[in-house]
């Protein structure tokens, strides 16, 4: 024990010098930029803006399926968003003089963020009040207009109501943040660190080196690849040509299977990932996923990353038989569709096995993984200027995103990297937004029904369990076991101090209801107030 918690002092000292040197470089002044190699930010607000702005200036250029974006290819974004919060790539400029280069692109050689997030709450399912503080600094070196280096750098104490703290017990890490240290005072603290070095040579290649997260689709929700885990080391390549844009990763994840509190009990495993997408039109977009995941370490041999998967255009299933590899692959596509430029029409389909035999035999067997999404979004509806709706259905059937061995499912970190549910669900989600200058209010709805193991059965929700271990071959069903109901509002209203910073008061009110088969009912009530810049993205609707 003095060892881990020797570990964690100087991982808290590490973090909190970076954080003082970031923070002490973010008391400028804000100034717009754009540049070719900037990641946009990984956020719903920000999402929500660019939406719009592709919404009502389609192209055949923009690919809105995998974020973050390339600032190249959002060079009209920030004029069209207009007065709207946190634009997609704001941030404080250290250089007084604006300087032209060849691109005539405005050139900010070092650029900071402040990250703020100040919230305190009543959670009336503990009866105790809760809070969270932390902050932190997203710093840019912009070398030249084609050459960025990031780092985002985050750390603090917090408490959380009732049924996220009892997952953060159970996996001993906060869910999209990073490993938790609790604390005498019943809270826990954490660290963070992402970002990437960025090079576009020319406007059809980029090569990005980072830690980070990345999401595909055009959801809330994606049963590809989502920000829910934590973030993790890549190296990426994007293509671009003509209507095509193509990305390739390489990913060194962690599995948590025999976490014990110290770093070297964490296991190392690896993905690749393709996503190809296609617009065929400027308002129709398709796109192909694929990946695997291999575990560094097995029972025979220690691995470290396959050079039979560094192939950047090969598919894995005939590579997988190829040289007889166990790991797990899975394939998805994707598709959107934009009408009136005010309406957004999307799906997902996910197949981690895929056998049409079985299917069309109906026959509920259990390697029928698969999992689709369907969705809709409104701008400007009812023509009111400022009022967005969405509407959003997933399902996932049994044992999808699992694997024989443990170590090779599709999780890290002890987060899925899909759907924050796991498998064997289906969910039902809404929103209401409406923005008028400096304030909003948004309605946040979210029903869902998940099949929970019974007597201690593997039913295939639970991703951290071998698929070896499922009761029965056949007869498997979506949410068969205990069906738990999760219904979840939030109702939030929200006051921009300074938009573009991002900087708001937040308060609101979030109740969710739990019950299921065995008579459990929670139910949950809280009630929040807070001071942030919302750089950070935190799902506080998973199981």
């Amino acid at each position: 024990m003095k060892c881990h918690f020797e570990e964690h002092i100087f991982l808290r000292m590490k973090a909190y010098l970076i954080l003082g040197i970031l923070c002490v470089c973010s008391l400028f002044v804000f100034s717009q930029n754009l540049y070719q190699a900037q990641n946009s930010f990984l956020n719903h607000e920000v999402q929500q803006n660019i939406d719009e702005w592709s919404m009502k200036n389609p192209s055949f250029e923009f690919h809105s399926s995998l974020k973050p974006y390339l600032s190249s290819f959002l060079p009209a974004v920030s004029d069209s968003i207009g007065s709207k919060p946190f634009q997609a790539f704001n941030c404080i400029n250290f250089n007084n003089a604006l300087k032209k280069t060849t691109d005539t692109v405005a050139f900010h050689r070092l650029q900071s963020s402040p990250i703020l997030h100040l919230q305190t709450g009543f959670d009336g399912a503990s009866s105790r009040i809760v809070s969270e503080t932390f902050g932190g600094a997203h710093v840019k070196l912009n070398v030249n207009p084609r050459l960025t280096f990031a780092l985002t750098a985050v750390g603090g104490r917090v408490s959380y109501p009732k049924y996220i703290d009892t997952v953060i017990k159970t996996t001993r890490v906060i869910p999209g943040l990073g490993r938790a240290y609790r604390n005498k005072a019943g809270s826990y603290d954490f660290s963070n660190l992402s970002g990437y070095l960025s090079y576009s040579p020319n406007k059809f290649f980029n090569f990005q080196l980072g830690k980070d997260k990345r999401f595909i689709g055009d959801g809330y929700r994606s049963l590809l690849l989502s920000d829910v885990a934590n973030n993790y080391p890549y190296f990426g390549i994007q293509t671009n040509v003509w209507r095509i844009q193509y990305n390739v990763w390489y990913a060194w994840m962690q599995d948590f299977s025999l976490y014990d509190g110290s770093q070297r009990s964490l296991q190392n495993k690896y993905g690749t990932f393709h996503f190809l997408s296609l617009n065929i039109l400027k308002e129709l977009n398709i796109g192909l996923f694929e990946n695997v995941v291999w575990q560094g370490t097995d029972v025979n041999r220690v691995r470290t990353f396959d050079v039979n998967y560094l192939n950047p255009v090969v598919f894995y299933r005939p590579q997988e038989y190829a040289v007889g590899s166990p790991d797990n692959s899975m394939l998805g596509v994707t598709i959107s569709g934009k009408i009136f430029k005010r309406y957004q029409l999307y799906a997902q389909v996910v197949a981690d096995e895929f056998f049409l035999k079985e299917i069309r035999a109906r026959s509920g067997w259990w390697a029928n993984k698969q999992g689709w999404q369907f969705g809709a979004k409104n701008y400007d509806a009812f023509y009111v200027k400022g009022l967005t709706l969405k509407a959003e259905y997933n399902e996932v059937r049994p044992y999808t995103y699992t694997h024989g061995s443990v170590q090779q499912n599709y999780a890290h970190y002890a987060q899925p990297l899909a759907h924050p549910f796991g498998a064997n669900f289906k969910e039902f989600l809404g929103f209401v937004n409406y923005h008028k200058k400096r304030w909003s209010v948004s309605l946040q709805a979210m029903y869902a029904i998940v099949g929970k193991d019974t007597a201690g059965s593997n039913l295939g929700q639970n991703i951290f369990l071998s698929y070896t271990t499922r009761p029965f071959e056949y007869g498997h069903q979506t949410t068969q076991g205990n069906k738990t109901k999760i219904w979840q509002g939030d109702a939030r209203f929200t006051y921009f101090i300074l938009p573009k910073m991002n900087l708001r008061l937040e308060c609101g009110y979030l109740h969710r209801s739990v019950k299921d088969n065995q008579k459990y009912n929670l139910q949950s009530p809280y009630v929040y107030v807070g001071l942030k810049t919302g750089l950070y993205q935190f799902y506080r609707d998973g199981l």
